[in-house]
């Protein structure tokens, strides 16, 4: 079928909004359709469609909007979200595509007044977790068409498809906001209902022997196991992994169109790896004696999350069908029936705590069919700067990766080719050294693209054009970024690697940077960035028969952080004084004694507790 065709009446949303500011309630029109809108109550935060809610007052504030992301209900009302700011970044497939500049939430909750005050104590944790949400990067939309899907899916979808609401259109795993939107889908507002995908979004212009070439970077955030980097690792109890990411390079040359197709995720085990203070925690892998623990702890979270009132809930069932089956065996065998042939490029390193996770992962591969597991040591092999290392795991791969081949289509919309397969990688974040291979695998594949659509003779390959080569590898290295960002909160490393092909003096500073970032925001910020993540994707629910998150987690972790970090400064701070003065008499001598064995003390107190004075999400902990 062709993109885009004349048979298929294109879904649009409004891209043009009006925000009115009442005293009893806020109003979204399209400037379009003025008579479509709707507007909701800034009590209790009701919804009505704008031919029920008009109004012949005066807004007492009017301004511009570029969209509705959806809407949370929490203890005291509901809260709107809404796109206050935008950029254009490019276009998918012809369609305009927009990165959200800035979110706002819109406070629906009057009704906080009559709240007591531990619910309004509650309250105010969820709204900081909004504020974080609104921060959110990454997040990409477009008001004509579905940005979820991959060129080949799309492809492959009945007549008639592209003309249902966008919303509908879409892929829900790679739905960032599909938790907010059930209300608006609930009232059938079809063209304001914006489906965000976040990710990375990257398009460079390219002039390949006078033939002009545009190249997509396109990365899809899965939010099935969404979270931060330190605090969701490995696989859920579905087999469904942390930081899965499906990144298509889509290139576009005179009316052709070529997609690659790669994934990746965390290793698709139960383990774990808590922040402690300590720069790299210990990894731990849940076996067979763990399991039962990792049990007990979902039975206390199911028992505190449901109403007495709700009726009895099966936990032995919900431990026979979710704890039992083998967690791998459920992800290898979805991303089968998604993308066929499956091979699994394991780049951790093999001693170590690494080596442990590695050899576990190697065990249960080969049990699976229909995947081929490859084990590469990245860092032993390429070390942090031999960057074309990366042909000795290409040799190992080649025949299968090529087999697999990539997806294309003629300028009438023709299928000549077909992606057959899949190549998932992973390290232990699935970023950095993830990011180098599959940029170096898309490399070897545009290569053969371009020789199958006669840019290319058998024997050239792109960078042997600098400057197109150049922009080719700046696509991929602000993707690395980007998704970096949004997992684990800095900018990714071995950027050079992607962008140089070799490591660089000012990018090792920029690693170092980015490695001490990483360390301060994992043990003292991301626990709260976590809860923010597991609201605004609705793996937990606000409700007034829950108990409090305070009551919950009562230990005020992070409280006591100042407290040891006071003492530890103030301890180095007087034994270096009193040493100073340790021979002036035996006071002094003392004193220094005495400091030092108190600052050591301290040391040793933070050390051995150093999960207590991290920052640990309080919704829903490991789950």
């Amino acid at each position: 079928m062709e993109i885009g065709s004349s048979s298929d009446k294109i879904f649009k949303l409004y891209d043009q909004l009006e925000l009115l500011e009442y005293q009893d309630k806020f109003v979204v029109k399209s400037l379009e359709s003025p008579d479509q809108g709707f507007s909701i109550s800034r009590r209790e935060g009701n919804i009505e469609t704008l031919s029920d809610a008009s109004s012949s007052e005066k807004p007492s504030k009017t301004s511009a909007i570029y969209g509705v992301a959806g809407t949370i209900r929490l203890l005291a009302g509901t809260y709107l979200l809404v796109i206050t700011s935008r950029k254009e970044v490019g276009s998918f497939l012809g369609f305009p595509v927009y990165r959200v500049e800035s979110m706002k939430f819109l406070a629906c909750n009057e009704a906080l007044r009559f709240s007591n005050s531990q619910e309004k104590r509650d309250e105010a944790y969820f709204m900081t977790l909004l504020k974080t949400v609104e921060a959110t990067p990454g997040l990409y939309y477009s008001y004509e068409t579905d940005i979820t899907l991959n060129l080949q899916r799309r492809c492959k979808l009945m007549e008639g498809w592209m003309s249902k609401p966008i919303w509908k259109q879409a892929d829900p795993r790679f739905v960032w906001n599909k938790h907010l939107l059930e209300e608006l889908i609930e009232y059938k507002l079809d063209e304001f209902i914006i489906p965000l995908l976040q990710g990375s979004f990257q398009m460079a212009q390219l002039e390949l022997k006078n033939s002009p070439t545009t190249c997509t970077l396109l990365s899809r955030r899965c939010t099935r196991r969404l979270g931060t980097r330190m605090w969701r690792r490995g696989a859920n109890l579905e087999g469904d992994t942390a930081n899965f990411i499906e990144t298509e390079q889509l290139l576009e040359l005179e009316g052709f169109r070529c997609s690659l197709l790669q994934i990746r995720g965390s290793i698709p085990l139960l383990w774990e790896q808590i922040v402690d203070l300590s720069y790299k925690p210990r990894l731990r892998i849940i076996n067979h004696e763990h399991t039962v623990y990792f049990f007990l702890k979902i039975q206390h979270f199911l028992f505190l999350s449901f109403s007495l009132n709700s009726g009895a809930y099966d936990l032995t069932l919900h431990f026979q069908l979710f704890i039992q089956p083998q967690v791998v065996e459920r992800h290898f065998h979805d991303l089968f029936q998604r993308y066929g042939e499956t091979i699994a490029l394991d780049l951790t390193e093999k001693h170590g705590d690494e080596g442990q996770l590695s050899a576990a992962y190697s065990a249960e591969m080969q049990k699976l069919p229909n995947v081929r597991y490859v084990s590469f040591d990245f860092h032993h092999v390429c070390g942090n700067s031999n960057f074309d290392n990366l042909g000795v795991l290409y040799d190992q791969i080649s025949e299968d990766f090529e087999k697999q081949g990539y997806f294309l289509i003629d300028t009438d919309g023709n299928i000549l080719e077909e992606q057959k397969g899949i190549i998932r990688s992973n390290c232990i974040d699935c970023l950095d050294r993830t990011n180098v291979t599959q940029s170096y695998l898309a490399r070897k594949s545009l290569n053969i693209q371009l020789q199958r659509l006669g840019v290319f003779t058998s024997t050239e390959c792109i960078p042997l054009f600098a400057e197109d080569y150049g922009k080719f590898r700046t696509l991929w290295a602000e993707q690395g970024d980007e998704i970096s960002l949004e997992y684990a909160g800095t900018h990714a490393l071995k950027g050079d690697l992607v962008r140089y092909g070799k490591q660089t003096v000012a990018g090792l500073i920029k690693d170092g940077m980015s490695a001490v970032s990483r360390y301060y925001l994992n043990n003292f910020h991301d626990g709260i960035r976590q809860d923010a993540l597991d609201l605004v994707s609705g793996r937990y629910t606000v409700s007034r028969n829950n108990p409090s998150p305070f009551q919950l987690n009562s230990f005020e972790s992070f409280s006591y952080l100042p407290v040891a970090s006071a003492l530890l400064v103030g301890g180095l701070t007087l034994t270096t004084f009193t040493i100073q003065q340790a021979g002036r008499s035996a006071q002094h001598y003392v004193s220094s004694v005495f400091w030092a064995g108190v600052t050591a003390g301290v040391m040793a107190l933070v050390k051995a507790n150093g999960r207590q004075f991290c920052s640990r999400p309080r919704l829903c902990g490991l789950l």
